[in-house]
């Protein structure tokens, strides 16, 4: 017994020192040092404009857009004929960074106990050393709003780097929002599952939960202005920046029962509101509008919410926003999945957004909702540079190949793990 025990904890150990050497990343790319005049390609501005012309990337800022008319003694020239920029791509509402494994629990650092807790920080646990990174990266992912998970209130997201040496140098901009899940509100008589009155009595009591902890922080804020506090509580204080209107309240909400309770709640409490998921959003396209609440749509390769809704609908939501006013963005799903992000645009594309309007939907109206606008999103002079050179169409994916990514004008590398495979084994002697 004890020779078997041995045996199994060396093949363990093993096994974790074999994953111990197969996480190397590439490295973060050095700070510019010279201007990068990016020429002769088609510019996508990331707000409806295309054009022919060039691109100066200079102290990490994009300079000039057009025809490049300053002249540097030393600058590194790339001649992007043919090819295609875009503004570098942003992935809302994701676990990138924070899960590695799903099936393992060990590599999952998203969730806290208990049901209220504004005053968690996702930014603190983002890996930048994760191995999925590096393969989103490379479909030209720049940047990810990471969001913490669980209870009622989950926590703050903060937007990071996807290229960086740690979450200090990873935050872009931290602690940007505060996640309020919300909860099921369709009863369903399950023979496998609680009793229809018992799930009744479970959501009332997180409504009034929510409801409690709102009531609370504002007290609290109360308290702390007219100098009557007694002591400190991270939760409220976490909470104060949501009630000065500083920061949104990202209110997950999937289906009709639950957007019109949130946007209920919303209303009586008064906070800035971002509607994350809405697959139902189509059901509230007025208020959404007249209310200024913009939506993070989740994943629209997906089923409809409704049996008797089109199968198509999900795919058809985008357009159903834009045509109605609604300021939205797309998001996928998940980790590894924020990959297939410019795939959602292109499909939302074909199914009625205006494609110029769909790659808005993943890199500038994201910067919006998420309130980096001034900063990246869209390919203008005085913004950072964060922008993608793509051989092809990037919201195709037949013909999408990313081939270079400037963030603030650093030049990344996008090599991962799978890249590395596929070059070991088209590489392999035939006979072997």
């Amino acid at each position: 017994m004890n020779n078997t025990f041995r045996l199994t904890s060396l093949i363990c150990l093993l096994i974790s020192i074999q994953g111990v050497i197969a996480q190397s990343v590439p490295t973060p790319a050095p700070p510019q040092e010279e201007p990068i005049i990016l020429k002769n390609a088609t510019i996508h501005d990331g707000k409806g404009k295309v054009i022919q012309g060039d691109v100066l990337l200079l102290n990490g800022k994009i300079e000039e857009v057009g025809t490049v008319t300053q002249t540097f003694k030393r600058s590194q020239t790339i001649d992007c004929s043919g090819k295609h920029i875009y503004p570098g791509l942003i992935a809302p509402n994701t676990d990138l960074g924070l899960v590695e494994v799903e099936a393992v629990r060990s590599t999952r650092d998203v969730s806290e106990t208990g049901e209220i807790n504004p005053n968690i920080r996702a930014l603190v646990a983002y890996n930048t050393d994760s191995r999925v990174t590096p393969t989103v990266k490379s479909n030209g992912i720049l940047l990810a709003q990471i969001v913490p998970d669980g209870g009622l209130i989950s926590g703050r997201s903060s937007v990071v780097s996807l290229d960086a040496w740690n979450w200090e140098d990873a935050a872009y901009q931290a602690d940007e929002g505060v996640h309020i899940r919300w909860p099921n509100l369709n009863f369903r008589d399950n023979p496998n599952g609680p009793p229809l009155d018992k799930q009744k009595e479970t959501a009332e009591k997180q409504l009034n939960q929510m409801e409690d902890a709102l009531n609370d922080a504002k007290s609290y804020q109360l308290a702390k202005k007219s100098g009557s506090l007694k002591a400190t509580d991270l939760r409220w204080e976490a909470m104060i920046p949501l009630l000065e209107g500083k920061i949104p309240a990202y209110v997950h909400a999937n289906t009709e029962k639950q957007i019109a309770s949130a946007l209920d709640f919303q209303h009586r409490h008064g906070f800035k509101m971002v509607l994350v998921e809405g697959a139902d959003a189509h059901l509230f396209l007025q208020e959404l509008k007249e209310r200024n609440i913009p939506v993070i749509l989740r994943k629209t390769h997906s089923l409809p919410n409704h049996e008797d809704d089109a199968v198509d609908l999900p795919y058809h939501l985008p357009a159903l926003l834009y045509e109605a006013g609604v300021n939205f963005c797309l998001s996928g799903s998940g980790n590894w999945d924020q990959r297939n992000l410019p795939f959602l645009a292109g499909t939302a594309a074909a199914y009625g957004l205006p494609k110029e309007e769909a790659l808005a939907a993943i890199t500038s109206k994201t910067a919006q909702i998420l309130g980096i606008d001034s900063r990246t999103g869209s390919i203008e002079p005085g913004k950072d540079a964060n922008l993608i050179v793509s051989a092809g169409d990037l919201l195709d994916m037949r013909t999408s190949v990313v081939e270079m990514a400037f963030f603030q004008g650093r030049n990344l590398d996008l090599g991962n793990r799978q890249k590395d495979l596929y070059q070991k084994f088209g590489n392999r002697p035939t006979g072997n």
